[in-house]
């Protein structure tokens, strides 16, 4: 049980690092004041540039799979908790660290979408599932030119890989089930903008206000 807390102490906290916020910051933006006024990559990389919206997305998707794939196992051994715990808790500490990005408390748990973190937990836990969720949110992508699209279309895709998947395990796809719907929940803002006809499209940079800065 103790360890179980650590790990998920563990993997919230690393997954609360607002990357995206600490980029804009960097170039004395408050991002959150900017475009969507999400902290996540897409925002980012309309507001930033490329070059740090990329960042910012492999950096995201860094903490899910550190916290899946480095935090869990290494305090599972420093505990010499059970091999048989070990994959449960894998799993307990990719859901911590998607929370932790979507609900960070260094910003009045107000985070992201959770769309790169997720990806990167399931990267260690669930590769060919990853595989399939990041066709569907390149399809959705390219066909539409909205990356909203595509992150929702992701957020389906990866928990009906994953129970559609042999190796399926019953925990994780209630979990990926539930995560992909808080997903979906997360771009309700996105849902709006694109009925309205107001949804920006790949490609369109956002300029940055002087009060922003």
């Amino acid at each position: 049980m103790l360890a179980c807390i650590i790990i998920v102490v563990a993997a919230y906290f690393l997954g609360s690092i607002p990357t995206g916020y600490l980029a804009a910051r960097v170039k004395g933006v408050d991002i959150r004041t900017v475009g969507s006024g999400n902290i996540g990559a897409t925002n980012a990389m309309r507001v930033l540039g490329k070059p740090a919206g990329i960042a910012v997305l492999l950096l995201d998707a860094l903490k899910g799979y550190a916290a899946v794939a480095w935090v869990c196992p290494l305090l599972m051994k420093s505990f010499n908790g059970p091999a048989a715990d070990v994959e449960t808790l894998r799993i307990v500490a990719g859901i911590a660290a998607v929370l932790g990005h979507n609900f960070t408390c260094w910003l009045k748990f107000k985070g992201g979408k959770g769309i790169a973190t997720s990806g990167g937990a399931y990267l260690a836990l669930a590769p060919l599932a990853v595989g399939i969720a990041v066709a569907a949110f390149l399809l959705a992508a390219l066909l539409t030119r909205y990356v909203s699209i595509g992150s929702i279309a992701a957020a389906v895709a990866l928990p009906a890989a994953v129970w559609c998947l042999p190796e399926h395990n019953l925990f994780l796809g209630l979990v990926t089930t539930a995560l992909g719907a808080m997903a979906i929940y997360k771009h309700r803002s996105n849902i709006k903008r694109l009925m309205a006809g107001t949804e920006s499209r790949i490609g369109k940079k956002t300029e940055i206000q002087e009060g922003a800065k």
